[in-house]
């Protein structure tokens, strides 16, 4: 093992023995993704007898995001509520241990890789399968009722969400991207067809896309990388949030995440009892277009001031014009 390596195993076998109250090791360490903001590493724990395979997600002290802790608390309200989430080992908020805040959880056998993932599901004939799947774990998540989530999470029970995250990518706009023509032009569009406040309010993952997914030959077995999630939202957004062409990798036919059309999602979400809203659907499309172009945005400044130098955050600003073409795209009048 090399000594990062070995530096890791004995961070996490030291936490999980002093949170156990005995003796545990770890071994097998296998970094196998690292996003712009997280690594993810595959490791053995060895408690007794017993070999526990296990994920440890860890997010560098210097970029933390979100409280580890909220993060562990609505995957585990998820779970329960029968969304396909890892189950939780441990969480961790002292960078002491592998110099950042950790997560420990259960490791699901699959692929996770987007274009791997649909070369797979495309073969095995389950596109419509995942999609339904899909659908149903984001009825079961917005089935939660918000006030039981975590209070660490962000969102407001007295605000329109439409209207509060529009503002919000105003000032992410204005300041990161106030040259680009496209996104004023997305904008003003969002504000004239700006919708009201929806009947109900849920939980939402905000992220729930192919790339944060775990699939099989039996379809979807979990949904990842919760670190976005809030509460008091508005559930369109999130069902809409999977259709973005970003997400199709290249299976553009394919409205939701390169695997099916929107009907298999909408078949899925109201047999688990969610219900479809076309309009706020469209209109949130177009919001998760500009917030995801915002994003990007933000990758590039966190790259170019040494908050998060790295190649995958400085990559991110060749994909600004993608997201002007699909707004261009989604914006265009009908029959045009």
């Amino acid at each position: 093992m090399s000594g990062a390596g070995a530096d890791l195993a004995a961070g996490i076998a030291r936490f999980l023995s002093e949170t156990k109250g005995r003796d545990i090791t770890v071994d097998n360490i296998v970094p196998v993704s690292a996003g712009a903001r997280r690594s993810n590493v595959l490791l053995d724990a060895h408690d007794g007898d017993r070999t526990i395979p296990l994920v440890a997600t860890i997010t560098p002290a210097a970029i933390e995001q979100a409280p580890t802790t909220a993060e562990a608390g609505i995957r585990e309200l998820a779970r329960e509520a029968g969304v396909r989430v890892p189950k939780m080992h441990g969480v961790c908020t002292d960078p002491s241990y592998v110099g950042g805040s950790f997560m420990l959880s259960e490791r699901i056998d699959g692929e996770t890789v987007p274009r791997r993932v649909l070369r797979a599901v495309h073969e095995q004939g389950i596109g419509e399968l995942v999609a339904e799947q899909l659908g149903e774990s984001m009825a079961r998540l917005h089935s939660i009722d918000p006030a039981d989530a975590p209070d660490e999470l962000p969102g407001d029970p007295d605000e329109n969400p439409a209207e509060a995250e529009l503002t919000a990518i105003e000032e992410q706009v204005s300041t990161l991207l106030s040259e680009r023509p496209v996104f004023a032009l997305a904008l003003r569009w969002l504000e004239r067809n700006l919708p009201s406040r929806p009947t109900k309010r849920a939980v939402l993952h905000n992220d729930m896309r192919n790339g944060n997914l775990i699939i099989g030959p039996d379809g979807l077995r979990a949904v990842l990388d919760w670190e976005v999630a809030r509460r008091y939202g508005d559930p369109m957004r999130d069902v809409a949030y999977p259709s973005m062409r970003m997400w199709r990798f290249r299976e553009d036919a394919n409205e939701i995440g390169g695997f099916a059309g929107r009907d298999a999602l909408i078949r899925g979400y109201e047999r688990a009892g969610g219900t479809f809203d076309e309009d706020r659907y469209e209109w949130w499309k177009v919001l998760c277009t500009v917030w995801w172009g915002a994003g990007l945005a933000t990758q590039v400044a966190a790259h170019l001031d040494g908050t998060a130098s790295n190649i995958v955050m400085a990559a991110s600003g060749r994909r600004v014009p993608e997201i002007e073409w699909d707004l261009l795209m989604l914006l265009r009048p009908k029959g045009f």
